[in-house]
Order: structure tokens, then C-alpha cells, then sequence
């Protein structure tokens, strides 16, 4: 089982075949961002509960007269049931509450520990921003970006990796003050204005409408009456790109070409944290591109990791299988930032 920072931190941060299930949004240090922690002598660190936690289904019933009390005894139940609350490959994708865990505290506590030491690395679109059918009526919630602001002032590096142009991103995102990379790492590129020369000229052969991202091409399906139909009439435009030597790749409800070249989001992640000089990283996403993003933490050699799936019915079940810990839906990781 696995056991957060204190046993991650042994190995690199590389976590074993358990991960926790979504949303364990429980834990939480007491007061709002507290300086305390379990330093590498094995002091104490304070801890308590995130506001709002439910528990799981099966707990929901709850002592209106004594609340923190019950949330207490939620927990204890939650960490005597294994299957309730960690990850084992091949599960069924859950589908309940959220559980009490001190576990995802224990994650988290190494970045909240030492912030100044620390990366918050984020996806935009389905992670941030909840997905809408058109991309450019996408926004975060004002919320979420309060929190961005108060998490740009705290931690060492804080940056949005999105598949969109880092221009549009940063329109969507709407916050100062932090990083934003586009084109799933590609802007980090020297030669990137050849790359887009021949993106153009691909997208120009095809003739379709497309979202063009400059350094990549989007085409979208999520409004097509027939999703399987639309699929499969872009089947065609993505093999014709890879004869061409460019990169077809599906994500959620579009497919995405790009060049041939050893860039994306996990390379991203690796120069970003490389250039901040941080050594403890969080990176969530919610779709295929962020699997890169994920080794990216992996290969990073930095002496912790969070991988944060946000869990949704459209996102790849390799995500989920490869996450450190789950949470459903934008909201939701909304209340983690909040926690760091």
C-alpha cells in the first residue's frame, strides 16, 4: 500500500502498484496554509480535515448534532476499507463520494512543507476549465483562480501546460504572475516557426475546419450528432499525417496532429523544472497528452511527485491507472489546490 511522502521520497518519488482513489479531498493541516510539517527527522506535523468532505457513499449518513465528530469516524472506516479508498490496476474506474484519507495529506505535506521548493504544473482544458463544446468559450471558474493567485505567490514555479497556443491559454486561464506553455511543450522549441510552416501547409492539403494552434492542428468532433460517424470521418486526415511524418493523436473528442519531434508536455515539465530549480512537483491533467506529463515527473529525478488524474468518462483509463491520486472534475481539484 502505498504510503505518501515519507516512503515515495525514499525512491525517487516513484509510486508502487497502488494509488489513491478519487477524491480523497479529506486531510487537511489545520489553519488555512500552515508552515508546520514532518520534517525529514520525523517531527510532528499537524493535521486536520478539508472543509466539506462527505465521506463515502456507503458513510453518508452523518450525527447532525456532532459533524466534525462524525467526519472523524468517517475516516477511521474509510482507512479500514483497502478496496474504498487506493487504486489497484485493473479496478473498475470508481464511481462515489469523496473519502476521508490521511494518505492524501501525507502526499501532499512535502509540497506544503516547503513551497519555495516546489512546482504546481497544471492542464488547462478539462483540468482547470471544465469542458464545454467550443474551446474558445472554455474559462476557469473565479474560484479556481483565486487560487492560482495565492499559489503563484507561494510556491517556487507555478505553470499551466495546455494543448492550446501558451497565448490562449493564458486568455483562458486569466491570472498573472504564472507560466504558461502551449502546443503540449512544442513553444519550448528552438525552430519552432518551421514546424508551423509545415503544419499550415498540412492543414491547408486537407481543407477541413480546424482549430489551428499554430504548432499543431485540432479537429474537433464533440458537437457532431454522430461522434462514431465524425471519428471515422477523420480516420482518413489521420493517416494521411502520418504518412507525411507528422503525429496523429486522439484525445478527448478531437483529434490532434503535430510534428515529429522529441517535445511534449513531459518534456515540458522536465525543462521547467530543470530552469525553477524546484525539487518536489505536482503535476494533474485529464487526458492522453498528460500521460507524457507524468513520466515527465518520473524522469525529472526530483525527490517528490504528485500525479493528479482528473477523473472524467471521456479521460484514458491509463491516466487514472498511472495517478497518484484522482479527483472528479475541475471542482473538485479546485479543493486541492486549496489545500497547498
Amino acid at each position: 500500500m502505498q504510503r505518501g511522502a515519507e516512503e515515495r521520497s525514499g525512491h525517487g518519488g516513484q509510486a508502487d502498484d497502488s494509488r489513491v482513489h478519487p477524491a480523497d479531498l479529506a486531510e487537511e493541516a489545520e489553519g488555512d496554509h500552515p508552515e508546520g510539517g514532518r520534517d525529514a527527522d520525523g517531527g510532528e506535523r499537524r493535521s486536520g480535515r478539508f472543509d466539506g468532505a462527505e465521506g463515502c457513499q456507503e458513510h453518508e449518513q452523518r450525527d447532525d448534532d456532532d459533524p466534525a465528530a462524525d467526519a472523524e469516524e468517517g475516516a477511521e472506516e474509510a482507512c479500514g476499507k483497502a478496496d474504498a479508498r487506493v487504486h489497484r490496476p485493473g479496478a473498475e474506474r470508481p464511481r462515489h463520494g469523496r473519502i476521508l484519507l490521511p494518505m492524501t495529506a501525507e502526499l501532499l505535506a512535502p509540497l506544503r512543507e516547503a513551497p519555495e521548493r516546489g512546482a504546481i504544473l497544471l492542464d488547462v482544458d478539462g483540468t482547470l476549465a471544465p469542458i464545454v463544446a467550443r474551446p474558445e468559450d472554455a474559462a476557469v471558474p473565479e474560484r479556481t483562480r483565486r487560487e492560482l493567485e495565492r499559489l503563484a505567490e507561494r510556491y517556487g514555479l507555478v505553470a499551466c501546460l495546455s494543448g492550446r497556443a501558451g497565448a490562449d491559454a493564458e486568455r483562458v486561464v486569466g491570472v498573472e504572475g504564472i507560466r504558461y506553455v502551449g502546443n503540449h511543450g512544442l513553444e519550448l522549441l528552438d525552430g519552432a516557426e518551421a514546424l508551423a510552416s509545415r503544419i499550415a501547409a498540412f492543414r491547408d492539403a486537407v481543407g477541413r475546419t480546424v482549430e489551428d494552434k499554430g504548432l499543431s492542428l485540432a479537429y474537433h468532433f464533440r458537437e457532431a450528432q454522430d461522434e462514431a460517424e465524425a471519428r471515422a470521418a477523420l480516420e482518413p486526415v489521420a493517416t494521411q499525417a502520418e504518412k507525411e511524418g507528422l503525429v496523429a493523436r486522439w484525445g478527448r473528442k478531437v483529434l490532434e496532429i503535430r510534428p515529429s519531434v522529441e517535445a511534449d508536455k513531459g518534456t515540458a515539465v522536465r525543462t521547467l523544472i530543470r530552469e525553477a530549480g524546484v525539487t518536489r512537483a505536482l503535476y494533474a491533467g485529464d487526458d492522453t497528452t498528460d500521460l507524457d506529463a507524468f513520466a515527465g515527473l518520473v524522469a525529472a529525478g526530483i525527490e517528490h511527485f504528485v500525479r493528479v488524474a482528473v477523473v472524467s468518462d471521456e479521460g484514458p483509463r491509463e491516466l487514472f491507472e498511472s495517478a497518484d491520486l484522482c479527483v472528479e472534475g475541475p471542482e473538485e481539484l479546485a479543493e486541492l489546490l486549496a489545500s497547498l
